[in-house]
């Protein structure tokens, strides 16, 4: 399976490596990337859920987490480490290199079926391109409700920003649409034919399912987690599905209404006008907060 149309720029008339022409290696990210303004913010909480939904409701990364993620028995770890290993791609300079190594190590051994009999492999180009391609439209419908919507310029430069992080992931170019424009072609045949509502994609936008108090919570949080789990889980829920694309809900058949829809858009007008009132410690999570004072201080120096 292709991991995108044929364009004209196809991967032959592209630089590769050992060519003269060729690019060269990753480069970490720093300020004035639209990724550190946005990936560090606490409101990445919010939207990664969507693009995980998005990733495992492809047959084969659905099997993959299904059969091979500690989701079920270990879901904040499984969240925690999630969450600082992308922080790293963003916010770990020369680190983010090796974490983009250690990722593709990780998965090597990672194969099954899938639930249409075809056998896959986490590091089937196709599969792993699709996993990062869900960031797009996660981040654009995350600074849609959650934030500002990016104008065309800052969509072009998002997405130019997500081919470099693919470099950084040991994603080949020729496996991502080389722009917005042969994006959203590919986003919607992806949609079309491939995405189905996988038993994990069930899972995760299941209220109901069990979920046991974060790590590390103390007395009073486990005693009250009973009564607080109930409504912390339908947030998750609606905010997630919220954050799906309209024909991503409909291909799996997921329900969302004109309240839902003005529901979601009252949360997001108090999420847009909080957040940037929140001290720096509150605002950004632990990885971007330190590369951020980090950057201040060399740009002092």
């Amino acid at each position: 399976m292709n991991a995108r149309p044929e364009h004209p720029t196809t991967a032959a008339a592209r630089p590769g490596r050992g060519d003269p022409g060729a690019r060269p290696g990753p480069e970490p990210f720093g300020p004035g990337t639209i990724l550190w303004d946005i990936a560090g913010d606490v409101r990445l909480l919010l939207s990664l859920p969507a693009a995980v939904v998005l990733q495992v409701a492809h047959p084969a990364v659905g099997a993959g987490v299904d059969e091979h993620s500690v989701f079920r028995t270990d879901p904040w770890g499984r969240a925690h480490r999630s969450l600082e290993s992308l922080q790293l791609w963003i916010f770990g300079g020369e680190r983010a290199i090796e974490e983009g190594r250690r990722l593709r190590t990780l998965h090597k051994g990672i194969s099954g079926t899938d639930t249409r009999g075809r056998a896959y492999h986490a590091l089937t180009p196709a599969h792993y391109a699709w996993v990062h391609a869900t960031a797009y439209p996660a981040f654009l419908s995350s600074a849609r409700y959650l934030s500002r919507p990016l104008d065309e310029a800052e969509e072009r430069r998002l997405y130019n920003e997500l081919l470099r992080l693919g470099d950084i992931l040991g994603i080949g170019r020729r496996d991502m649409p080389a722009t917005p424009e042969e994006y959203w072609p590919y986003f919607e045949r992806m949609v079309r034919d491939e995405l189905e509502n996988t038993v994990v994609v069930r899972e995760l936008l299941d209220p109901r399912r069990p979920v046991p108090p974060p790590d590390g919570s103390g007395a009073l949080v486990r005693r009250l987690w009973p009564l607080l789990h109930p409504t912390l889980a339908r947030l998750h829920v609606f905010v997630t599905t919220g954050l799906l694309p309209p024909v991503v809900r409909d291909r799996l058949g997921v329900t969302w209404t004109a309240r839902d829809e003005r529901r979601m858009r009252r949360l997001g007008f108090v999420v847009r006008t909080v957040v940037p009132l929140l001290p720096e410690r509150l605002r950004y999570l632990p990885v971007a907060r330190a590369a951020r004072r980090a950057a201040r201080r060399a740009a002092r120096a």
